[in-house]
């Protein structure tokens, strides 16, 4: 399919990539091998969503919580990280001609100074692209996003560069990490689960959900699809009738 076979498009999807290690553990295989699998399905589905017209998307790729796995798992994470970082590099000019810009949401002060340096690199290096706005959250937890918010307004305020009558939930939307991007339209979530897991709470205020029971590596551009043809369906009314 392409953006012209749906008859409307969500500006901004948001991915909970989840079903990585119960996907291994159903073929008897190290919860790492189901990550590397979960990795081959993000890159697959990310570059599906560019070319179908998605503006922005996001994708929940290790929480603030995600920490307290074990050892060995999270240094496997962050080991794919860094190969898909060193690899968005190497693509740096394939990236550009396709308009793909690269952010890192999250509280990167816990990532190891070689992963930030290349996370720097990369946001860099497409800073100007337009087409397509790719999203991954890496660290990231919503409730802490929000509180850094409010930390940053509480400190302007302080310092009498701010009043109560000057918040807004605009201003509150600029101290975010998605500042300047739109809220989340549809959000999709693998492995049948159906819980938020404090992803982008604030920028899904209105999102419309969209579940599935397909475990994250077996997740297809078909079911992609699937998505963006139950949201065209819905009616957005947005507290309205």
């Amino acid at each position: 399919m392409t953006g012209s076979d749906f008859t409307i498009l969500p500006r901004h999807v948001a991915v909970i990539m989840d079903g990585n290690g119960r996907w291994a553990k159903q073929r008897g295989l190290s919860r790492s091998e189901g990550h590397i699998e979960g990795a081959k399905t993000f890159r697959k589905i990310g570059e599906y969503a560019g070319n179908l017209g998605i503006q922005h998307i996001t994708f929940y790729a290790f929480s603030t919580e995600n920490w307290s796995r074990p050892e060995a798992e999270v240094n496997g994470i962050m080991a794919l990280f860094g190969e898909y970082l060193n690899e968005a590099l190497n693509r740096l000019d394939e990236n550009r001609k396709k308009g793909i810009r690269l952010r890192f949401l999250g509280d990167k002060s816990a990532i190891s100074p070689a992963l930030r340096e290349l996370m720097d690199s990369v946001e860099k290096y497409t800073e100007d692209m337009t087409k397509v706005n790719l999203n991954i959250a890496v660290n990231y937890g919503s409730q802490q996003e929000i509180t850094g918010a409010v930390k940053a307004l509480c400190e302007k305020a302080k310092n009498g560069g701010l009043s109560p009558e000057d918040i807004t939930p605009e201003l509150i939307s600029s101290h975010l990490y998605t500042s300047g991007q739109p809220p989340v339209d549809l959000m999709i979530r693998p492995s049948g689960e159906q819980r938020i897991s404090n992803f982008l709470l604030w920028q899904s205020a209105y999102a419309e959900f969209w579940y599935s029971d397909v475990l994250w590596p077996d997740f297809t551009e078909k079911d992609f699809d699937e998505a963006l043809l139950a949201y065209q369906k819905r009616n957005r009314r947005f507290g309205g009738i």
